[in-house]
Parts: structure tokens; sequence; C-alpha cells
């Protein structure tokens, strides 16, 4: 499935399936890679399909181009019918965007295996927590995500946040500007396994409050 916003994230649900591994298909077989900037067309037509149903906000082609390094695409017999991307946001925080699966197509674990994907990527990054912004919580929930209120960050690191310009960002922060943008989304977080029985209360303390908008918001990401 999608995401919300003019570069936001929303999954397939009912997707059921596991990550298949790029060599030895079968025919009929989900086959997930590194997207291309060949599988931009396939992936703007994706992400286009709900854009439509005002699941997700349109995105601009070069938007697309810019962030093709951190997507993934899913195949089925050499067709591109699933995407998915990976947003690094801080030291150990990741979010998961554009999870689009086309529509001819689920049920067949395709949204499962982008997203199994995009985990095993945040694993070799080192990213602890992942976020993402959906209407698909059952989806996520049985990948680990929870349901989230505030900003699960120090001051220090909400501070520090607050400088970015990215959309993905301050929907973390759950900052004012950008809740017309969210489509009535669920914010939703994954802590890994192990990482989870190592924090400190300290370190997911709750944000202040955020600042207030500035007079020009930054431009979408």
């Amino acid at each position: 499935m999608p995401d919300a916003r003019p570069d936001q994230h929303a999954p397939d649900a009912a997707a059921a399936g596991e990550h298949t591994p790029g060599s030895g298909a079968a025919a009929g077989d989900v086959v997930v890679r590194r997207a291309r900037t060949r599988d931009v067309p396939a992936i703007r037509s994706l992400v286009e399909t709900y854009a439509h149903q005002r699941i997700l906000l349109a995105k601009e082609v070069i938007t697309l181009y810019e962030a093709v390094q951190e997507f993934v695409v899913a195949e089925i017999d050499g067709r591109v019918v699933g995407c998915g991307a990976l947003h690094v946001l801080w030291e150990d925080l990741g979010e998961v965007r554009t999870l689009a699966v086309s529509p001819d197509v689920r049920g067949r674990g395709v949204g499962h295996a982008v997203l199994n994907a995009l985990l095993e990527r945040a694993d070799d990054l080192g990213l602890d927590r992942l976020f993402c912004l959906t209407f698909e919580t059952a989806f996520f929930a049985a990948h680990g995500f929870s349901e989230i209120e505030g900003t699960p960050v120090s001051p220090d690191v909400y501070a520090e946040m607050l400088r970015s310009h990215d959309e993905g960002v301050a929907e973390f922060l759950d900052l004012a500007r950008v809740k017309p943008n969210t489509l009535g989304n669920t914010r939703m977080l994954r802590v890994r396994p192990a990482a989870a029985s190592e924090r400190t209360p300290s370190s997911t303390a709750a944000a202040p409050p955020a600042a207030p908008p500035p007079a020009t918001a930054p431009p979408a990401r």
C-alpha cells in the first residue's frame, strides 16, 4: 500500500507472504531487489494509484529519482508490483516510506516481502527503531510496530531534529504544521527486540512541546 503525503508512506495490509530472494525464483514468485532509476516510472504509477484514492499524496518524479537509492521494488515475473523505501532520520532511527502494492496482486505476500526487505536493510544500517505513518495499523503491528503518542526521543535529540527540513522528521515529531498532510494516518514505531531491553527511561523521555511553525514552511520532501 502506500504512504500519505507528497512523500509519505502506507502499506499493503492485505498482502501475506515472505521476502523471496532474487535468484532462482520460480514463475509467480515475489522477488524483492534494490530499486534502479529505470524503476521510477513503475514506482510513480504505484504511488499515483493510491494518490487518486486520497490514500497517498502524489509525488513529483524528481523526488522519486532523488530518493531512488532508498527504495526496494518487488517483482512478479519481471513486472514491478510493489515498492517501499527506508529513510534514515537519526543515528538509530529510520522511517518506512512509500510502501505501495499493485491492487491486482494484493494477498500474495508482496507487502510483507517488501517490508521484510526494508527491515533487513534497517538492521544492516544499525537502526534500532523504525517509524511509519500509516492507515494499515494491523499490517504493521504484525511486524512489531506499535502506535505511539508524543515523540520518543530525548530533549537534546528533539532539538536537533527540529532543524531538519524533511517532512518525515516533522511527522515523527508530530509538529502541528504537517498534521493537515497526514490524512488521518496513525503514527507507529518498531523497536528492534534486542534494542528494547537496552533502553533506559532517559532515552525515551517525552520531548518538549513543539516550537511554533516558521513563517515559511520548509519544502516538502
